[in-house]
C-alpha cells in the first residue's frame, strides 16, 4: 500500500469496495504497509489496520527496523507479520550487530505471534543463519529474481513452495 493510499480517509472503505466486487476473500489478502506510514499519525494507522483485521485480511510491515519504530506502538498494532528490511540482511554475516538485530527481531516477533520474513536474502550463509533463528520466511535473488507473471507456473511446479530449500522455511517468489 503507498503512502498516499493509506492516508485516504476512504481507504478502508475503497478495500471492502474492491474485495465484494472481486467476491475475494479477504483471507486470500495480504496488504504491507511500511513502519513509516504507520508511525505517521499512529491513531489513525491503527484504526484502519484494526479495521482492516477485523475483515480477515492479513498486514505485514515492510521495512521493519528502518524508521522509527517503537516497541510500544508495535504491541499495538493488529498486525500478522513483520518483514525486516533488506539493510539487514546484506551484512549479516560480517556485522555482529545486524546479527544481533535480526536475531532479537524474530524472537521478539514470535514472541508476540508474528510471522517474521527476512528481505534480500541473497547467500547461502544468510540462509542458513535465518533458518537456525527460525525466520518464517526469506525473499531475495537466492530463492528468486523476479519473474515475469507467466514463468512463475514454471519454476514453483519444478521446486514447489519450499524446493530445493531445507524444510521449515517458506519461500516468497
Amino acid at each position: 500500500v503507498s503512502p498516499k493510499q493509506f492516508k485516504d480517509d476512504d481507504f478502508t472503505k475503497k478495500v471492502t469496495d474492491i474485495l465484494q466486487n472481486t467476491q475475494l476473500d479477504p483471507r486470500m489478502l495480504e496488504l504491507e504497509v511500511t513502519e513509516g506510514m504507520v508511525m505517521e499519525d499512529t491513531k489513525i494507522a491503527i484504526d484502519k489496520l484494526k479495521t482492516l483485521n477485523a475483515m480477515g485480511i492479513y498486514i505485514s510491515v515492510d521495512d521493519y527496523g528502518t524508521g522509527y519504530s517503537s516497541l510500544s506502538y508495535l504491541r499495538r498494532l493488529p498486525i500478522h507479520a513483520l518483514k525486516i528490511d533488506q539493510s539487514f540482511i546484506v551484512d549479516l554475516m560480517e556485522d555482529s550487530n545486524a546479527q544481533a538485530i535480526v536475531s532479537s527481531t524474530i524472537i521478539l516477533a514470535h514472541k508476540l505471534g508474528l510471522k517474521v520474513v527476512a528481505e534480500g536474502v541473497e547467500t547461502v550463509g544468510q540462509r542458513q543463519l535465518l533458518q537456525k533463528w527460525q525466520c518464517d520466511e526469506l525473499q531475495g535473488y537466492l530463492i528468486s529474481k523476479p519473474l515475469p507473471a507467466n514463468q512463475f507456473p514454471i519454476m514453483f511446479s519444478q521446486y514447489g513452495p519450499a524446493g530445493a530449500f531445507e524444510q521449515n522455511v517458506t519461500v516468497i517468489m
